[in-house]
């Protein structure tokens, strides 16, 4: 059963090693971990729901307490902190579970007739502040959209599947993996997001550069929205005006409710690989990465970790042993302190993957790069959608982590990143200078354009001595590196959307005048602002 107050399945932890504690306290210190509230204690404090009754759509509607608690909050710090401390401050008055497009509609029309805000919900994984309703009068609708979870179709022919918006990624996979297809879309948060979450947000999966980002895949489909249906034909291209298919992704619940999704489907590969290389140091690592891109070196994913990420990934992988064994062999040939990990996968018929090897090898072999083979490729592709629950591991340590991303052109990657891991790096000494508490940050680049790259760093803290220190560290540390990146030609966010928590940064990127477009498209379709509120833009 999926936790109430976490990440996934309730019945799989991700240990952390002995030698990964030990690493974290050098680092950071020894953390206290703080206590949890349970759901037993937090069902009391549900409200009574302020939703009005209507025959039309009390059936497709759940006031209860533990459903409206279980929908509630995302995946960000502060919704684990207020899940974790069981101080959630807002819940929605109810939750709504439609299974057709004509659901969808009536409860539009209801909350239309009676004022009330309606919020998408998918697989909950939002890092942003997207599901969380607001404190106000108005009475608030969560819409959960796992009743609509099939596939409902496949063209063959055009290799187009249509799938209901709800559908979870394992779901996606395995009703195309019975015909022969893929999708190829795999975020970290894979196991619970939605493919209509997917394109809501504009999601970038792990193995972009062979299947592209969602944008790529997103061929149509149909929107409900207050003025009707919203059908998207799937044109493989077209010069007729601006895109419609464009204003839907990333439109985060403001325009409608996506209910079908039309996708590009790709013949299940003949061969897939996953393999790692090892440079001596940062400049050569990230030079040999923009040339595999710039060059296109058919390969399906690239990521590099540095020099930081690299040490931290070995202390908390276990077996010290073998681990030790691969140090020593690195050193010998150049790779020693200071040494990156690159992670290259390879996907399509084998002559297709074989070519590919042998250029990125020559490549990396200019960098002075020291191919290890797939071993460790292969212990990547199995927890790369497990690194979640690490949070709840280093939660019971007394740890807080989180992550930020952006994306910037290649001139500005390594001052972007200097800016934002010395941030984060020296935050909390700026901010509580009596206490020298430390924070471990880390860094990897995991999605690559001929142009530039992502950049995603991860952040490491001790809880304070209550929660709201906690979150009170976390603001301090999240709003001045944000600050930083839009000031620093980078973007709020490269994969995990807007939501709520990114929009104050938004008009520096898009400008005054791109806010007001964005305003005045959910304004054309929602003049009333009952859909997802205060998401996208303020």
């Amino acid at each position: 059963m999926r936790r109430w107050n976490g990440w996934g399945d309730e019945q799989f932890d991700l240990e952390l090693p002995t030698q990964g504690r030990s690493f974290l306290a050098n680092r950071i210190g020894s953390g206290a971990p703080l206590s949890d509230a349970s759901l037993e204690s937090v069902l009391p404090g549900v409200p009574e729901s302020r939703l009005p009754s209507d025959a039309s759509v009390d059936a497709l509607i759940d006031t209860g307490a533990e459903a409206r608690v279980r929908h509630a909050r995302g995946q960000s710090l502060p919704d684990w902190l207020a899940m974790r401390s069981g101080e959630f401050g807002v819940f929605p008055d109810g939750v709504a579970t439609p299974e057709t497009s004509l659901d969808i509609q009536k409860l539009l029309q209801y909350a239309r007739a009676h004022k009330i805000d309606l919020i998408p919900y998918g697989g909950g994984t939002s890092v942003a502040g997207h599901i969380n309703p607001l404190p106000g009068d108005t009475p608030v609708l969560t819409v959960d959209m796992g009743g609509m979870n099939r596939l409902m179709d496949i063209d063959h022919e055009s290799q187009i599947a249509t799938f209901g918006a709800g559908t979870p990624g394992p779901l996606v996979e395995s009703q195309l993996r019975a015909h022969g297809y893929t999708l190829g879309h795999f975020p970290q948060s894979f196991e619970l997001s939605t493919i209509g979450g997917w394109v809501a947000s504009r999601s970038s999966g792990q193995q972009s550069l062979r299947y592209g980002r969602i944008e790529q895949l997103f061929a149509g489909g149909r929107v409900e929205t207050l003025k009707g249906t919203l059908d998207l034909p799937t044109i493989p291209a077209s010069s007729a005006g601006p895109d419609i298919r464009e204003m839907i992704l990333g439109s985060e619940g403001r325009i409608g409710f996506i209910t079908e999704v039309k996708v590009r489907i790709s013949r299940l590969p003949e061969q897939e690989s996953f393999h790692v290389v090892f440079f001596p140091d940062w400049d050569r690592a990230r030079t040999a990465c923009r040339k595999l891109v710039q060059n296109r070196t058919p390969l399906s994913m690239l990521r590099l970790s540095n020099a930081i990420e690299t040490e931290t990934q070995l202390a908390l992988a276990g077996h010290p042993h073998l681990i030790g064994m691969l140090e020593k062999v690195l050193s010998l040939r150049g790779a020693n302190e200071g040494k990156c990990m690159m992670t290259f996968g390879l996907t399509g018929s084998a002559r297709q993957c074989a070519s590919a090897k042998q250029e990125a090898k020559r490549i990396c072999s200019e960098y002075k790069g020291v191919y290890t083979g797939t071993r460790l490729g292969k212990k990547w592709a199995e927890k790369r959608f497990t690194m979640p629950y690490l949070r709840e591991a280093l939660w019971q340590m007394g740890y807080a982590v989180d992550t930020l991303e952006t994306a910037t052109d290649w001139d500005n990657v390594d001052n972007l990143l200097g800016l934002i891991e010395d941030n984060l790096r020296h935050g909390l000494q700026a901010r509580e200078p009596d206490t020298n508490e430390r924070t471990h940050v880390f860094t990897h680049l995991s999605h690559f354009y001929a142009q530039g790259c992502s950049i995603y760093t991860t952040y490491v803290f001790r809880v304070a001595d209550t929660y709201g220190e906690t979150l009170a560290r976390w603001k301090h540390l999240k709003n001045t590196t944000s600050e930083l990146i839009v000031r620093n030609r980078g973007t709020i966010s490269h994969q995990h959307g807007v939501g709520k928590d990114h929009a104050p940064y938004l008009p520096v990127e898009k400008g005054e005048l791109g806010i007001l477009a964005i305003r005045s498209l959910c304004q054309t379709f929602d003049p009333d602002g009952i859909l997802n509120p205060k998401t996208l833009v303020e």
